[in-house]
């Protein structure tokens, strides 16, 4: 599947199906033009078509809509985790929230339902901005404010420094004389543009009478009212400009206790030019000004010479105005909150979610879990044991990946990285009560500098018995061998869980790792298998971008690997690289996966051989209540190779309704073994077993509709790494053991009674496994192939036939390896006449494996010789 590179389609990805639809769900999170990437995700019909199209889910538009109309930037889609009931995750952890001149990246989850229906929006770090005020302004109107145009500048500077947003700030004008009357509401504006733009219109109310009294009563109880646009839990602030005592003064106490009673906040600037021109003492005009401002004067209480100047304190009550959250209340533990990027890594519980906070508490980061029985936020001390407090703004990012495991008591620890710990990287497995109280089982550290150890943690079930065996941690920057960053997962066995030795290999999958910035950038995965409880070290399968598609980059930057996708019972394998998601079909891996005739499993003849133990179980169940069931007749029969059987035969006879007949391993119960005596490894062993009741007089019979035979076949193992595809590099080497040479005149004197011609033969392979190999030796006419020896400790079956009068073609039944024969020839007849030669060319050839040099793969040997001639003597 492809997509828009841009919108860097394929940074995760997630299979998906409803309804009968299967998907691949690909996020997109910088979808969007370049300067507002909202990103999103795509889902993609997985169907016959190789290629099928992806469609855009517009997700940010319905699940995060209602929550914020600011998603500019938020970049849905750089996290896709299953949600349980149903659902899904799709996790926007750069969604950030405007508060006055910052930007706070807090992160938001959309959970939707299978059918792409928004659930909820999860942003438990989400604060409300302290910006978050309703803000009205009682404005002086009366005749003795002049000019009134510096009113409307000083207006227009101050709402311009407001931050006009549903979100933040709202502002209303309520402007008086001897009446009072609102400008506009609360709610009427919803930009700093527009109420900018409104303030050059306000025009002077005029009036003899300064009521200043009337006009603030009225704020409190009709500018801050819910009919006018005043929001729950904002917070309210009073800005009165005025030039004058009020002539209602003696109301001022009832008005300013209404004011308290509502619990707003209240500025107040005296303007003094109308005391100055007249050369008055503003004294009591100023005592009262500050008798209507908060406590104390010095933050709330402002005066200016003239209206002009009313321009010289924008700066400053903007500032203060700004600085309210120091005094209001507020949660200070709430702002270390400010950047924690929630959805940057999610993992999936029984009962909740489990969030990291990459950058809680100035980057040092936590967890948070979001569950049915509430939100629990540890607090930063929780950490303190392993995460010193001394060591604040050294950025550990913990939370950077999330996950749990389940130990041997079925206790269920949380796990949390933190890869830039001291530089090395951390790793804890934690409990966490409802109350947010951490206990810290164990901590993993790294080793190196800079190899980002935590960035990922993975734990494995291996066995399916719901306690975690394995947990993985992975060090993508690890400098490995000629200080290359080759990365490095790392394996941890046990309850507590310790680095762990190199397992015996099985052949299942069960972990798998991206590399996508292998291959100059593009990218490949590594299959590892496990066995019992263990994950193999070795990888056993290694998918490069290259195989796919020449134009992939960063193939394996996520992978999702959870349902069947094309319906054969197997789960299937999403990969998503740099504009591109691919979908793998995994292959099954049965037992016996395939016969390995390099390691011996019995001896024959007294040499170590390779066998395979076949076991074969039957079910019979009689339609008839109380019927007794019968002994079954088996037998097993091999292909027409050169392969030793024994038959096997039924061994229970038990009274039961269901009877089951299991062919065992020892001698006295009827083994069967397959030998290695065969020099054709290209076949698979084809197994037929046939099966009967015995006595079907006074017992029951088979349904006539069921098959008495069951056929299998049984390929041979080949050891050629990942590809499955071997390269070889066979060389081989001869000589004769006679020389003669022509230019010289020595030939070799071949003198009774030693007439026979030994060539030795080395053949060698110095790459991975030879199979089907032969080697062909053609020879002159006055020779004739007499025998083959084979050297002892070369452990191989060669097996010649002749191909034409003078020459043969042997094939070595064993894989090649390192190994020796010898090929014997002796004289065709004499020949008593001048020089002749005896030449024998070598040659050997494969019909499967891929070679890598054909130049050494061929031998030529010549030598001349002269016959003594026998002389006869009769009389």
């Amino acid at each position: 599947f492809t997509g828009p590179e841009d919108a860097l389609f394929g940074f995760s990805v997630l299979q998906h199906e409803a309804d009968g639809e299967k998907s691949m769900l690909v996020g997109a999170p910088w979808d969007g033009p370049p300067n507002n990437r909202k990103g999103d995700v795509y889902k993609c019909i997985v169907g016959e078509e190789r290629n099928s199209k992806c469609d855009k889910v517009d997700l940010g538009e319905t699940a995060l809509q209602n929550v914020s109309k600011n998603l500019r930037n938020s970049h849905l889609g750089m996290t896709l985790t299953p949600d349980s009931p149903d659902g899904f995750l799709a996790c926007a952890p750069l969604w950030s929230q405007e508060c006055g001149t910052s930007m706070f990246s807090t992160g938001i989850c959309a959970s939707v339902s299978d059918d792409f229906h928004p659930r909820k929006a999860i942003a438990p770090t989400a604060q409300r901005c302290s910006t978050y005020m309703d803000i009205v302004i009682v404005l002086d109107g009366s005749n003795s404010i002049y000019p009134w145009y510096e009113v409307q500048n000083f207006l227009s500077n101050i709402l311009s420094k407001f931050h006009i947003s549903p979100d933040q700030m709202q502002v209303g004008i309520l402007q008086y004389g001897e009446v009072a009357l609102h400008e506009w509401s609360l709610k009427d504006y919803q930009s700093t543009q527009e109420v900018v733009e409104a303030a050059k219109n306000i025009s002077r109310q005029e009036g003899r009478e300064t009521r200043t009294a009337y006009a603030i009563h009225m704020a409190c109880t009709e500018a801050f009212s819910a009919e006018r646009g005043a929001r729950d839990g904002a917070t309210k602030v009073m800005i009165v400009v005025t030039d004058g005592e009020s002539h209602d003064g003696e109301e001022l106490p009832e008005a300013l206790e209404e004011c308290e009673s509502r619990n707003i906040t209240r500025y107040a600037i005296a303007v003094l030019g109308h005391y100055i021109r007249r050369q008055q003492d503003p004294e009591t005009f100023i005592n009262e000004i500050k008798y209507i401002a908060s406590d104390p004067d010095d933050k709330y209480f402002f005066n200016v010479t003239d209206e002009a100047a009313l321009n010289d304190i924008v700066d400053a009550l903007g500032d203060r105005i700004f600085t309210l959250e120091g005094t209001l209340g507020y949660n200070q533990s709430s702002f270390h909150m400010e950047m924690s990027q929630i959805g940057f890594s999610t993992h999936t519980l029984d009962d909740g979610i489990l969030f990291g906070m990459v950058g809680a508490y100035d980057w040092d980061g936590g967890v948070l879990k979001e569950g049915i029985n509430g939100r629990i936020i540890p607090p930063r001390e929780a950490f303190e044991s392993e995460f010193p407090l001394e060591l604040k703004n050294h950025a550990a990012y913990l939370g950077y990946t999330v996950s749990s495991v389940v130990v041997g008591d079925w206790r269920r620890l949380y796990i949390a990285g933190a890869p830039r710990f001291k530089h090395k990287g951390k790793v804890i497995l934690f409990e966490l009560s409802e109350d947010g109280d951490v206990n810290i089982f164990q901590a993993l550290n790294g080793e190196q500098i800079g190899s980002y150890y935590g960035s990922e943690v993975c734990g494995l079930d291996v066995d399916q018995d719901g306690i975690t065996d394995v947990l993985l941690v992975a060090a993508p920057m690890f400098l490995g061998s000629g200080n290359k960053e080759a990365g490095r997962v790392y394996i941890y066995t046990e309850d507590v869980f310790v680095a762990n030795g190199t397992p015996e290999p099985r052949r299942a999958p069960d972990l798998l790792v991206g590399a996508p910035l292998e291959d100059d950038h593009s990218g490949a995965i590594y299959v590892f298998h496990g066995r019992d409880i263990y994950i193999e070290h070795n990888y056993k399968q290694r998918i490069a971008a290259s195989a796919i598609s020449p134009s992939l980059q960063y193939f394996g930057r996520s992978i999702s690997a959870r349902l069947d996708l094309d319906g054969d019972e197997l789960i299937d394998l999403a990969v998503g690289a740099h504009g591109s998601a691919v979908l793998w079909a995994l292959k099954p891996v049965l037992p016996p996966h395939s016969i390995n005739v390099i390691q011996k499993t019995c001896q024959r003849g007294g040499r170590d051989s390779a066998c395979l133990d076949a076991t074969a179980c039957f079910t019979a169940v009689s339609r008839s209540p109380g019927s007794q069931s019968n002994n079954l007749w088996i037998s097993a029969m091999l292909d027409d190779r050169k392969l030793s059987a024994r038959a096997l035969f039924d061994e229970s006879s038990h009274r039961q309704t269901q009877t089951s007949v299991r062919v065992q391993t020892d001698e006295n119960k009827n083994t069967s073994h397959v030998l290695q005596d065969t020099a054709d490894y290209i076949r698979p062993i084809s197994f037929t077993l046939r099966f009967k009741i015995n006595d079907t007089e006074s017992g029951p019979v088979l349904d006539e509709g069921w098959p008495t035979t069951l056929k299998k076949h049984i390929p041979f193992f080949k050891d050629c790494g990942e590809d499955d595809v071997c390269t070889t590099d066979l060389v081989l080497s001869a000589r004769m053991d006679i020389t003669g040479t022509r230019y010289q005149y020595k030939p070799y004197v071949i003198r009774s009674p030693r007439r026979r011609l030994a060539v030795e033969v080395q053949l060698e392979n110095r790459l991975e496994n030879a199979y089907n190999t032969s080697l062909t030796v053609h020879y002159s006419r006055n020779l004739h192939f007499s025998s083959l020896s084979i050297r002892e400790d070369a452990f191989l079956k060669i097996e010649c036939t002749a191909l034409t009068s003078n020459s043969h073609s042997c094939n070595v039944s064993y894989p090649v390896f390192r190994s020796q024969s010898k090929v014997c020839l002796s004289p065709l007849s004499f020949n008593p006449f001048n020089h002749t030669t005896h030449e024998l060319l070598f040659a050997h050839s494969d019909s499967i494996e891929k070679e890598e040099t054909l130049a050494d793969n061929s031998v030529q040997l010549l030598s001349f010789v002269q016959y003594e001639p026998d002389l006869f003597v009769s009389r």
